[in-house]
């Protein structure tokens, strides 16, 4: 019996039966009745389809709502951003002139204050895991005390959309595109379109060098982006209608404090009471019931033994998507030891690293361009703009055990496999700033006559030589 079709026959039976072929291979490709229903929503679109502007409004309403009416989706948003953002990064410049670097240092760190870097940073992290993206103009602040004017202003993403009338398919969403793929100007409301003056639908059209576009992209084509927590928002729905049908539960149990009941038949000998009568009950005394009535009081069982559990495995399941373990996603720690603390925080803190070294380069890296270009006209430095070598410094996460980490830390040193530059910059500091405060300290020192602390490697040497 021959399978395959002949030349004669059309290519499409043949490549219907090739389909049919290929697909056998894969369980996960068989349809079937029993899993057809749970892989109807599945469908075959573009990233930009999928995740198109209705999709994403909906999106953003919903995590935004969560957000502020669950404790514990605020207080992982919020964890996150301080985490990945603490007090704010630090700038070191890598020029061959230490002055320079110095003072650029010194006048970009006085810039981040007065601009409030720091808190502007944590609410971008904030927006990209509760909104998808965040949207940041590039402008000139005149009111800035500082010799740079150049300031961030934060732009919703409901903001950046298109009008009806737009057709340009090289235009996603308000973001214009060129035959390469790159932003070339982006369309912002002047007015939010949920806000009190909706009705106001003008719009300006803003170059992309003077807009900065943060999100994750997830697939290929991609250029809008989507929330973090999307996957976690109906675990996040689970958890607060289970907590409320528990409590719901046990306010309706609570609400009657017992009932009388009989065992006597029908028209039997039990006095005559009148259904849904009402008893007040009187702290510490004795009750006598109508003859042949016994009284029960209701036991309300909740919460049910597998709350607690139920708890800790769906924020355990949320957390997941935002790599972050348990334990900081639930504020607790008590079924945690030493061991499984640090091993679920290597993850976590890798995942840490990843995002502050995509915040240097898609924000920090395309703020400090125009910075260095408005301080080297305002200050007449001269300095060479296509050789600003730089690092950025985040702030350290701290040891469970100070002690090991610092035994390890000598260690390490001593056997050359790192030195004060890496040590430092684990901590979030700047390892010339730190050595020359050393030398000042005990420059201090031993202009006031206090004996400088010796090390336990230096008093041991000078045992030896003794």
């Amino acid at each position: 019996m021959r399978l395959w079709p002949s030349k004669k026959k059309d290519a499409k039976a043949r490549s219907s039966l090739l389909a049919r072929f290929l697909r056998a291979r894969f369980d996960a490709a068989q349809t079937t009745k029993d899993n057809a229903k749970h892989w109807g929503a599945a469908e075959f679109l573009s990233a930009d389809a999928e995740a198109d502007s209705n999709v994403r409004k909906i999106l953003r309403t919903r995590a935004r709502y969560e957000v502020q009416n669950n404790s514990y989706a605020r207080g992982i948003v919020k964890t996150l951003a301080e985490d990945t953002i603490g007090t704010g990064p630090r700038l070191q410049m890598l020029l061959e002139d230490e002055e320079t670097n110095r003072k650029i240092e010194h006048d970009f760190q006085v810039w981040a204050k007065k601009t409030h870097l720091a808190s502007k940073l944590r609410t971008i992290r904030m927006a990209r895991c509760q909104d998808g993206e965040a949207f940041v103009l590039l402008a000139r602040n005149p009111m800035l005390k500082t010799n740079v004017t150049l300031d961030m202003q934060l732009i919703e993403a409901d903001r950046v959309t298109d009008d009806e009338l737009t057709v340009d398919p090289n235009c996603i969403d308000g973001v214009a595109f060129d035959q390469f793929g790159n932003p070339k100007s982006y369309k912002v409301l002047k007015k939010h379109p949920g806000g009190t003056d909706s009705f106001d639908a003008e719009f300006v059209t803003i170059k992309a060098e003077n807009m900065i576009h943060v999100f994750r992209q997830d697939r290929p084509e991609q250029h809008r982006g989507i929330p973090e927590i999307t996957a976690a928002l109906p675990l996040f729905a689970h958890l607060r209608r289970f907590t409320l049908a528990v409590v719901s539960a046990a306010e309706a149990a609570a609400d009657f404090s017992g009932i009388l009941y009989t065992d006597a038949p029908a028209n039997g000998e039990a006095d005559s009471v009148e259904a849904m009568d009402t008893i007040q009950l009187e702290r510490n005394m004795l009750l006598t019931m109508p003859g042949g009535w016994k009284m029960s009081q209701v036991d309300p069982k909740q919460p049910v033994t597998t709350y607690g559990e139920f708890k800790r495995e769906i924020l355990n399941e949320i957390a997941r998507c935002l790599s972050m373990p348990f334990n900081i996603a639930a504020g607790n720690s008590s079924g945690y030891n030493y061991a499984s603390g640090r091993l679920d925080h290597q993850t976590y803190y890798k995942a840490l690293k990843v995002d502050q070294s995509f915040m240097e380069a898609e924000v920090l890296d395309r703020i400090l361009e125009p910075w260095l270009k408005e301080w080297n006209l305002a200050t007449a430095s001269g300095i060479d703009l296509c050789d600003c070598r730089h690092v950025w410094f985040w702030d350290g996460q701290e040891h469970v055990d100070p002690s090991k980490e610092a035994t390890a830390q000598q260690k390490r040193l001593e056997s050359r496999t790192t030195n004060l530059a890496i040590e430092y910059a684990k901590q979030g500091r700047d390892w010339e700033v730190e050595l020359r405060q050393i030398a000042k300290e005990r420059e201090l020192m031993k202009e006031l006559g206090i004996p400088e602390e010796q090390s336990q490697q230096e008093k041991d040497e000078d045992g030896s030589e003794e």
